[in-house]
């Protein structure tokens, strides 16, 4: 799956910086094309990504993103550290969920949002 949606993210002129994830989420650090705007792109990851998984096995024709998203940007003097954080995800969510740890970084930067619309 990272490196179809790295293709993904080259074909649109996106150029990819970084994938990695565990089963349950997926971080891409890309810098953003100026023909398109960031809702399109990741409806276009989403899209093209899902179709091409439920096509490619019987066993995966359930699978499904879920309908939102969290978007970011990356101040140069941060990106290793964020690099660094996408390249360890499985030491991270040894001893926290992806949730608890998503909430714990929308309160540290004062972001608003509704617990029932973040996990949708």
């Amino acid at each position: 799956m990272h490196a179809y949606l790295a293709t993904i993210c080259r074909d649109l002129g996106a150029e990819l910086v970084r994938i990695g994830g565990v089963a349950d989420h997926v971080h891409i650090v890309t810098t953003l094309p100026r023909t398109l705007s960031q809702a399109q792109l990741i409806e276009h990851i989403k899209k093209t990504s899902s179709k091409w998984i439920k096509e490619l096995n019987a066993r995966y024709r359930g699978f499904f993103w879920q309908r939102g998203y969290g978007a970011f940007s990356v101040s140069l003097s941060q990106l290793r550290a964020v690099l660094q954080y996408i390249g360890t995800q499985q030491e991270h969510h040894r001893t926290r969920t992806f949730q608890e740890e998503y909430r714990e970084l929308l309160h540290r930067h004062g972001v608003d949002f509704d617990e029932r619309y973040v996990w949708d």
